[in-house]
């Protein structure tokens, strides 16, 4: 079902309505038969898309509620989740940042809301990985990190005034019998050794090299 605007071809153009087959509903701007401008979507399942569109497709800056209750608002290119944004997840985390083919990609902050501890850095493909900050409420981590978590050189920085150095290393995985196993083991965390604590010294980014 369609009521609005059309071309002198028939094609829906200018403002209008659409109910589509599957349920979904799209109220906004067409040209020559596709969405394209201003429009708001929604899906059958809950969901909600107001934002721009080109062809067809999210395209600009739009805003997505999904049924969960989190939201996405933002950047988007060809239908992706591209650029910057702000994602509000269900559990009440908050990541503001940039993405790259809906995952976070770049530089970005995320914000854990049971702990109120936020990671600022660097993320590849959705996963923290390269330089980057840990900050807790009263310390906070500085190093880099490769697939989400922790790895080389780094240093804890305590509130009281003194910073703790060292490394993450990753734990030898013991191997026991010959038995191939078919299964792998979850990769152990990364194991912190100290090496000196000092009182607090600035930070350059010359250090990150």
């Amino acid at each position: 079902e369609y009521e609005g605007d059309r071309n002198s071809e028939g094609q829906r153009h200018g403002f209008g309505k659409a109910r589509l087959p599957n349920g979904d509903t799209y109220e906004g701007e067409y040209e020559c038969g596709l969405r394209n401008g201003y429009g708001t979507y929604r899906f059958k399942n809950g969901a909600l898309y107001t934002g721009n569109y080109l062809k067809n497709e999210k395209h600009g800056k739009g805003v997505f509620f999904y049924p969960d209750g989190s939201k996405y608002a933002g950047d988007w290119v060809h239908d992706q989740k591209q650029g910057y944004g702000e994602y509000l997840y269900a559990n009440g985390d908050t990541y503001t940042g940039e993405w790259a083919n809906n995952k976070r990609h770049g530089q970005g902050t995320y914000v854990y809301k049971d702990t109120g501890s936020k990671y600022v850095g660097c993320w590849v493909n959705g996963i923290q990985d390269g330089p980057g900050e840990l900050i807790h409420l009263n310390h906070r981590f500085k190093g880099r990190f490769l697939s989400g978590k922790p790895l080389g050189h780094g240093k804890f920085i305590f509130d009281i005034g003194c910073e703790q150095h060292g490394e993450y290393k990753r734990p030898v995985q013991e191997k026991e019998g010959e038995e191939e196993e078919e299964e792998q083991p979850l990769p152990l965390e990364p194991i912190w050794k100290a090496s000196e604590i000092t009182k607090l010294t600035p930070w350059s980014p010359q250090d990150e090299e």
